[in-house]
Order: structure tokens, then C-alpha cells, then sequence
């Protein structure tokens, strides 16, 4: 693919700390890292503390070839830091810190420049948690194109939620992402009934949203779509850990919809994105040729 489409992530940008390493973390990032692999222009759009952690994620993420350009640098707060534990299964549990660079989101001349010329973006519920980096990041989703996409992906985490957050969010979305774990949430937060397929499309006409995107780890995922639902089953393969494989997901999912593929090409594309993220260490690993579109 060409480097054609213009994306972006919005959001929290971190270091995932695990027992023995670290790696380069945060979803909006995980997804516009992704994106880049896939053959897209891609921009993180975060905030790090001018300290060394936050130097060196721009080294890192310099090292990776993203553009560190609306990576924005704050002097009161550090550089964000989220420790992490894996079960037997490569399930992670997170332990996220607060009152850091990523809750002081500034909303710039620069962030609305951006806006205005990207053909996607994902954001998250986590860097709502603060009225700063809230404020930023739906006056970004306001200022993009009509018809760009605008992909809401849950990302539910610890206490860092509320149903007006995500209500609010769902309203400035064209594509929601969720989990087979947050969807018991939505439903309790907005009185859905019915079998997973009936929730979904509840979701989707309530929020007159373009497209619904439902995943289930290792048993795959369903699209759904006001004229079409595809379930596409899980595509098997050992597990390292599962950390940054939604993001891969849903990185794969922008891209697949902005290139106009048929929902069960995009389903099942994603999902091999996902398998392989998940046979890796750290939530960025560099994805193999077959797996780059052409």
C-alpha cells in the first residue's frame, strides 16, 4: 500500500513496565505505530514530561521511523509509566499511575492543523480521565473531516470511566471498538439486551455509529454493519503476551475500512494482525512482510 492515508492516535503514551523490561506503550500509539507499518502517515498525538523516560520514548519511537512531531512536552507532570503483570495464559493486569505528562493534553494551533487533514483517528476512554487531556481530545475529533473516520476504542482500565465519558466519546464516534469485557459495561451502562450480535447492533443504531467492532481474543472477532455482520473465528497460535494486540487490531481495521475492503477481508486481516502481536513480546513488535498489504 502507499503511503496515502494520513492517521492518527490521541492519547495516553507511556512505558509499559514489565518484571524484567520495558517496552514503548499506550493505545493510541500501539494503533498509530501500526498504522505506519501499514503503509500509513502516522502521528502519535500525546504528551511526555521533560525527563529521561520521555526522551526517550521520542528516541524510541524516532528509532521505529514515527513522526514525533505532535509529541508535546510538559514541565509539572513526569513522563506516564504503566506497571505490568501476565498470567500463564499472556494476559496482562496493568497498574496505571496518575497525574501524569498524558492527563495535560494541550489543545494547540498545531493538534488543530492535524485534525483538519487526517483521514482517521483512534481515541480512548484512559486519557479521558482527566478535564485537560478530555477537552483536547474531543475538540480534535470536532475539528477532523466529515467523512474521516473516527474510531472510539473503550479501553477500559481500572476505575478511569464513567458512563457519560463514554457516552460523550460514542457521540463523536463513526467506529467503536470494544472487547468481549467491556461489552457487559456498555450493556449495564445503556440497558442492552439480547445476545452479543443484538447488543452490538443496539450500539451501532443508537449512536448512529458506521461500523461496530467486537473482540474476543483468542476466538476472533464480528464486525457488524447496518447491512452486514461477518464472524470471523480465531486464528489459532501461541500466545507470548496479549498487550498492544487490540491496538493492532484496530490499526488494521482503519486501514482495511480506508482502503474500502470487504468487511470479511478486514475481519479476517485484522485478526491475523492480532495473532502475530499476541507471539510477540511488548505491544509493537515489527510486523513480517506477508502481512504488509501491497
Amino acid at each position: 500500500m502507499k503511503e496515502r492515508f494520513t492517521v492518527a492516535g490521541i492519547g495516553e503514551l507511556l512505558w509499559d513496565v514489565f518484571p524484567h523490561y520495558k517496552r514503548l506503550g499506550g493505545a493510541p500509539a500501539n494503533f498509530a505505530f501500526h498504522c505506519y507499518q501499514l503503509g500509513a502517515k502516522a502521528y502519535p498525538v500525546s504528551c511526555v514530561g521533560k525527563d529521561e523516560l520521555g526522551r526517550h520514548i521520542r528516541e524510541a519511537l524516532r528509532e521505529m521511523g514515527v513522526d514525533t512531531s505532535y509529541v508535546l512536552e510538559c514541565d509539572a507532570f513526569p513522563t506516564g509509566t504503566v506497571q505490568v503483570t501476565l498470567d500463564d495464559h499472556g494476559k496482562p493486569s496493568y497498574r496505571i499511575f496518575e497525574d501524569v505528562a498524558w492527563d495535560q493534553i494541550p489543545f494547540t494551533d498545531g493538534l488543530e492543523a492535524l485534525a483538519a487533514k487526517l483521514d482517521a483517528v483512534c481515541f480512548g476512554s484512559l486519557a479521558q480521565r482527566s478535564a485537560v487531556s478530555r477537552a483536547t481530545i474531543r475538540s480534535f475529533v470536532r475539528h477532523m473531516p466529515r467523512q474521516a473516520l473516527k474510531i472510539f476504542d473503550v479501553n477500559l482500565r481500572q476505575s478511569f470511566v464513567s458512563k457519560e465519558q463514554i457516552e460523550g466519546s460514542l457521540q463523536l464516534a463513526s467506529i467503536l471498538k470494544l472487547s468481549d469485557e467491556e461489552l457487559p459495561v456498555l450493556a449495564g451502562y445503556f440497558g442492552l439486551r439480547g445476545d452479543v450480535s443484538t447488543q452490538l447492533d443496539a450500539l451501532r443504531e443508537r449512536f448512529d455509529l458506521n461500523l461496530v467492532a467486537y473482540t474476543r481474543g483468542p476466538r476472533g472477532s464480528v464486525l457488524v454493519r447496518s447491512d452486514e455482520i461477518d464472524d470471523a473465528p480465531g486464528q489459532g497460535g501461541l500466545a507470548v503476551d496479549s498487550v498492544g494486540a487490540g491496538d493492532s487490531f484496530t490499526a488494521s481495521l482503519a486501514i482495511g475500512a480506508l482502503e474500502g475492503w470487504p468487511l470479511r477481508e478486514v475481519n479476517r486481516f485484522a485478526n491475523r494482525v492480532a495473532t502475530f502481536v499476541c507471539s510477540q513480546k511488548g505491544a509493537t513488535p515489527a510486523l513480517p512482510e506477508h502481512l504488509i498489504p501491497s
